[in-house]
């Protein structure tokens, strides 16, 4: 019988159950983190031969170019390299640094400061501004818009991305809405994947303000954990035909495909976006690391089906730890009513939906039994998820040994969470 189904009797003596397994995976004193989706040290190793890529010996064939000031949007090979991760002409790409959230921010701050574009008015100036946040979402996309102090209103993610009636209802009635966040694949934390028509429908936005922008987050594009990964429409070309070009900011980088703390970041965008760009920025840089743009192209012999060919060997360190973990959630939670997950094609993450009132219960029981895991109300702008629901689980970071043992008291913490909610 299902708990959700049981009298309160029969509901007791479950709790005594999960009570005492809990208790029992609490006394092993434990200590597994997964908070973040950190890459694991086998991930990690199969990028470190990049640091072989350029010696001393190498110097003297490389222009120094490379090594002196200049260089504003990137080494040509590297935008050649990584412009079809964003699927646009490598002439619309700047390559950064190692962080794309960093582009992210220095965006915002940007038309925050300076305007979306040439004679659009800065949003400082704009009264009070909001920005569409799909939930639940990216924890640090709703940090950066909270900081500028932007309103954020909630829009309920759907099996086929954001839902497009509440987007295209609000942005064609409030010009004080500014922006939408958008990982339009193997969505963090849910791993849905955009539609054909939510893509369609995105770039034909007709939006009340002329400054409108989507931040098209395009973090895991390439990060297929199957045979048959999903296909994302190119939101560039979709713009074009709508016109509006200018609308969108799109971002991608290596963070989690070479080193997340040394890897390179793009941004892709239209002619006149990148000018406006390029126009502050020749202020606040020089320019990015042109070395590490060299190594990356270098290490993947400036061919894209090299970087391809390089996440199949990712593929295979983490497909098995997200089996892992989908397969203990349907073996011990599966068609109990106690909560509900999907198996992503891709992505990082794994996201699970507990019983209304429970996530916040749930992750402090972990956290009491030795597993870290990201705060419960992250994946909802303010850290408020309205029904306390939405966890997300990230298992790339811990041995696959490490994963069970986490996965077990997670689930022994879903047990005892949703018997006490049960009851009350």
């Amino acid at each position: 019988m299902r708990p959700v189904d049981m009298n309160k009797d029969q509901l007791a003596e479950f709790k005594q159950a999960a009570e005492k397994c809990y208790e029992e995976y609490k006394a092993l004193g434990l200590k597994l983190n997964m908070a973040r989706g950190k890459p694991g040290s086998e991930q990690l190793a199969l990028s470190k031969p990049m640091l072989d890529c350029l010696t001393a010996a190498d110097a003297a064939e490389i222009s120094d170019d490379i090594f002196n000031y200049g260089g504003l949007d990137g080494i040509p090979e590297a935008k050649k390299l990584f412009a079809p991760m964003l699927g646009v002409p490598e002439e619309n790409v700047i390559v950064f640094g190692n962080s794309s959230l960093n582009i992210m921010y220095d965006t915002v701050s940007r038309c925050y400061t300076f305007g979306a574009g040439e004679g659009l008015k800065p949003w400082k100036d704009c009264g009070k501004v909001k920005w569409l946040c799909p939930v639940p979402g990216y924890d640090r996309h709703f940090a950066i818009t909270e900081l500028f102090g932007f309103e954020m209103i909630n829009v309920p993610m759907t099996e086929q991305g954001p839902d497009m009636d509440v987007v295209e209802k609000l942005v064609s009635e409030d010009e004080s809405i500014k922006g939408i966040w958008c990982v339009p694949m193997y969505a963090n934390p849910t791993g849905i994947t955009y539609s054909d028509e939510t893509v369609r429908r995105m770039a034909a936005l007709k939006p009340a303000a002329k400054d409108f922008r989507i931040f098209w987050d395009n973090a895991y594009c390439i990060h297929h954990l199957t045979d048959t990964p999903d296909k994302l429409l190119n939101l560039f070309e979709e713009l074009k035909k709508n016109g509006n070009d200018d609308m969108a900011y799109q971002f991608a980088s290596t963070s989690k495909v070479t080193f997340p703390g040394s890897g390179v970041a793009v941004l892709g965008a239209s002619e006149a976006n990148l000018k406006w760009v390029k126009k502050t920025m020749t202020i606040q840089t020089i320019g990015h690391d042109k070395v590490n743009m060299l190594r990356h192209v270098r290490f993947f012999d400036g061919k894209f089906e090299n970087v391809l060919a390089h996440m199949q060997k990712q593929r295979a360190i983490l497909e098995p730890r997200f089996n892992i973990v989908t397969e203990m959630l349907e073996k011990e939670l599966g068609g109990t009513g106690l909560g509900s997950w999907v198996k992503p094609n891709g992505g990082y993450f794994v996201s699970f939906d507990a019983l209304g009132g429970c996530a916040k219960r749930i992750v402090a029981l972990c956290k009491e039994a030795g597993v870290t895991l990201t705060g419960a109300g992250a994946t909802f702008p303010y850290g408020k998820d309205p029904q306390d629901r939405n966890i997300r689980i990230a298992p790339t970071f811990p041995s696959t040994d490490e994963l069970k043992k986490a996965m077990e008291i997670f689930i022994a913490s879903v047990k005892l969470a949703s018997a006490e909610k049960l009851l009350g």
